[in-house]
């Protein structure tokens, strides 16, 4: 897997992945959303794992080249959709239902809460569906976001990792 050279993408740690899917469980057969998706490291662990789909949201270029050049090499481009723009434009035009939705912003991405409740109000994550946020551990997202409900909160060093479901 590549990373590209500059500083503006910060991937996942291993520990933080292996966590994060830990906590999800079973992937086989599901359709991933991957937001601010960098490299694209989160979701092709979840194409590794099983899961049939991947869409991948990334503005910057570099990281688009570098996350291409990896499902290409990886032999998952079949599996795949890159877009390229912001995610707050992206969202609306997605088109499809996801049952997981990955989203791990820059740590200093001030419209974290806009994009939760553009999520919560979309048909982006299917009704029985994750939502995993990633955020530094400075930032404390909100407990829920419309129906979106937080189950589960965990900290890594200076990450943390918001899990959140459909809730009553």
């Amino acid at each position: 897997m590549r990373y590209p050279k500059t500083s503006k993408t910060r991937p996942t740690t291993d520990k933080v992945r292996e966590a994060i899917f830990n906590v999800l469980g079973p992937v086989g057969g599901t359709v991933v959303l991957d937001l601010f998706a960098g490299t694209g490291a989160m979701a092709i662990e979840a194409l590794s794992r099983g899961a049939q789909w991947a869409e991948f949201v990334e503005s910057d270029r570099e990281a688009r080249a570098v996350l291409r050049w990896n499902l290409e090499n990886l032999g998952l481009s079949h599996q795949a959709t890159v877009w390229a723009m912001p995610v707050c434009k992206a969202l609306p035009k997605l088109g499809s239902t996801f049952d997981i939705v990955l989203a791990d912003p820059p740590y200093d991405f001030g419209q974290i809460d806009e994009v939760m409740d553009l999520i919560s109000r979309s048909d982006v994550l299917a009704p029985d569906g994750t939502m995993v946020l990633e955020h530094g551990k400075r930032f404390e997202p909100h407990e829920a976001y419309g129906k979106l409900r937080r189950r589960v909160l965990k900290r890594y060093g200076d990450t943390s990792v918001s899990i959140y479901e459909w809730g009553d």
